[in-house]
């Protein structure tokens, strides 16, 4: 990125966040502190209003705002893929607002660049996956307006397994994807406790007048869940053939994949898990032909196990 480019993006920097560290420009853009302090002392002498202070960061003087900025082709057609992404990947209430949002940027669009969209728009697919039980349209948008308002939500909440919905009280610390699911983590208020709830078994959600109370952060939680002394992880072995590698390479990663090692006609994965009984010995049932377990014995017996009970109820259909 050349000097000019560099500027203008860290302009671009100051009008996105509050505050911005001089230490996180030079990392973003792996340059020295003294040559962000440069180019900071530029946009001062450009007549940009900054205010910095040591130890704290930059930021635009309150009020300042820059006319709306020119968008690269590249980012023309990034904004396409988001939108067909937000479109797969989240409720109807956070759609409708990604759209709003887009319409803005493509008003500020310059006619190639609106073309470009509008062109590329028809080349673009994500497939969707239609789900019986979707969770109300704004439950995305609730627990986000939750989490940065800092008030209590209301959820009726139909865990797995179970007929009856639950209404729960809880204090959002953030949303995750996983597993082709959005999750939501908070702390219940009905078990007194942090608990982790499915989106889409969300039945119904308000947001309260109650405040939360100080939180940690959704990064905060999770550190602590990984250095919990009890959360006990197993080593495990499996020689799977290269035949099958295409079909299970992006879901290994669920059953804590850590590494491999390439033959001519197999591989030995490495896992480290903490849900061996259960978890990655039901994966290995879906491609055992064309694996082995090399290690413990007790996974072998796990699956021998699950086999077993599948032959016999297979055998006691056929008498039906």
């Amino acid at each position: 990125m050349n000097r000019f480019d560099r500027i203008t993006s860290i302009l671009i920097q100051l009008q996105t966040k509050k505050v911005v560290k001089a230490q996180d420009l030079a990392e973003k853009f792996e340059v020295s502190l003294r040559t962000i302090y440069r180019d900071i002392r530029t946009l001062e002498e450009a007549g940009i209003p900054l205010y910095g202070e040591a130890g704290v960061g930059y930021s635009l003087v309150d009020g300042y705002r820059l006319p709306p900025v020119m968008f690269t082709p590249e980012e023309a057609m990034a904004f396409v893929t988001a939108e067909k992404l937000m479109q797969r990947f989240s409720d109807d209430g956070l759609q409708n607002n990604f759209s709003s949002a887009m319409d803005k940027v493509k008003a500020v669009l310059r006619g190639t660049e609106k073309d470009l969209v509008e062109n590329l728009e028809g080349y673009i697919e994500v497939k969707e996956h239609k789900r019986d039980n979707r969770p109300p349209v704004n439950t995305l948008d609730m627990l986000l307006k939750s989490i940065s308002e800092k008030k209590v939500v209301k959820l009726e909440y139909r865990a797995f397994g179970k007929d009856d919905n639950t209404e729960r009280h809880i204090e959002p610390i953030g949303i995750f994807h996983e597993n082709d699911n959005w999750y939501t983590i908070g702390y219940c208020h009905l078990r007194e406790s942090y608990r982790q709830f499915r989106i889409d078994r969300v039945k119904n959600i308000q947001l309260t007048d109650q405040d939360q109370q100080e939180r940690e952060s959704l990064k905060e939680y999770r550190l602590k869940q990984q250095a919990k002394p009890d959360c006990e992880l197993k080593k495990v072995v499996i020689r799977i053939d290269k035949g099958v590698l295409r079909f299970i390479q992006e879901r290994r990663h669920y059953y804590g994949f850590v590494s491999e090692v390439v033959y001519d006609n197999y591989i030995d994965m490495t896992f480290l898990t903490p849900s061996m009984e259960e978890g990655i010995a039901r994966w290995v049932l879906m491609f055992g032909d064309y694996a082995e377990v090399l290690e413990p014995d007790s996974l072998k017996e796990r699956i021998t196990e699950l086999l077993d009970k599948i032959s016999k109820k297979m055998q006691l259909s056929k008498t039906y």
